[in-house]
């Protein structure tokens, strides 16, 4: 049985997190302190699911893998530079806000209506795939929002593998406690999974494809549709950066049991 698939994955920028990241109020609300300065590059979570596609869509001959995201077209277009070499995919951009402060099911909506909105979606053949956390927007509730809006009710989260079945039918093993799996199954497309590290490692850089895929990078991010997260009905009262608390005493030659005890008595306080 010859199956192929239509593969969706939603994936952004994010900020170098080696950088300093100083949040601030401005009067269009919290943001990072030289946002526009700061480095960036693609989200590591959805860079997983991003992998992930491309490797079902080379075992699966007609399938096809397009990237949609949301942000800075600048920004965009940087780190496409570089990720466009690592797998073959189309690409659909919209130029908005890409920080951690937007409302996730804003978010969701505008990559919802832009999935809906590709040419030639076949719905029995999609899958869409992102990131189950983001290094950016953390909520972890983007994917299954877009679930809803698209109709999409097999929703799969904390995905580190999927295998497709003789029939047609999709095996994933989802993420639980103690370091163990879920496995379910469904009957196939559609369906959305959210990503954890997956089991393929990064590929390396293959020029010839950054090349093809640049081809019809450009084109996309010079068409990419304005798009505003207003963030209506949120609000923030303050945005700071964790305080490190750090207290520290040195003590020679304390018995195993002593020290334990005191470390607990810590915890409990």
């Amino acid at each position: 049985m010859s199956l192929s698939f239509q593969v969706v994955v939603c994936g952004s920028v994010v900020p170098d997190p080696l950088q300093t990241l100083e949040p601030v109020m401005t009067p269009a609300g919290p943001a990072l302190k030289n946002e526009l300065m700061l480095p960036v590059w693609f989200d590591p979570w959805a860079g997983h699911a991003l992998y992930e596609a491309a490797h079902l869509a080379k075992q699966h001959p007609g399938s096809k893998v397009t990237l949609v995201s949301l942000g800075p077209k600048a920004k965009l277009q940087q780190v496409l530079m570089t990720i466009g070499q690592k797998v073959p995919f189309e690409f659909a951009a919209l130029d908005g806000p890409a920080g951690g402060f937007t409302e996730p099911a804003e978010t969701a909506g505008a990559l919802a209506e832009a999935i809906a909105a590709l040419p030639g979606l076949d719905r029995s053949r999609l899958l869409v795939f992102g990131g189950w956390e983001s290094a950016a927007r953390g909520a972890g509730v983007t994917l299954q929002t877009i679930a809803e809006k698209l109709g999409i009710e097999d929703v799969f989260l904390g995905v580190d593998e999927l295998k497709v079945l003789p029939d047609g039918g999709l095996e994933i093993a989802e993420r639980i406690e103690g370091g163990r799996h879920q496995v379910s199954r469904c009957a196939g497309p559609p369906a959305v999974l959210g990503w954890a590290t997956g089991n393929l490692p990064e590929p390396k850089n293959n020029p010839q494809v950054g090349m093809m895929n640049m081809r019809a990078v450009m084109p996309a991010l010079q068409k990419a549709r304005p798009v505003k997260l207003p963030g209506e009905g949120l609000t923030f009262t303050a945005v700071n950066v964790p305080k490190q608390l750090r207290q520290t005493r040195i003590v020679k030659d304390a018995p195993v049991d002593e020290i334990a005890a005191e470390i607990v008595e810590w915890i409990r306080k």
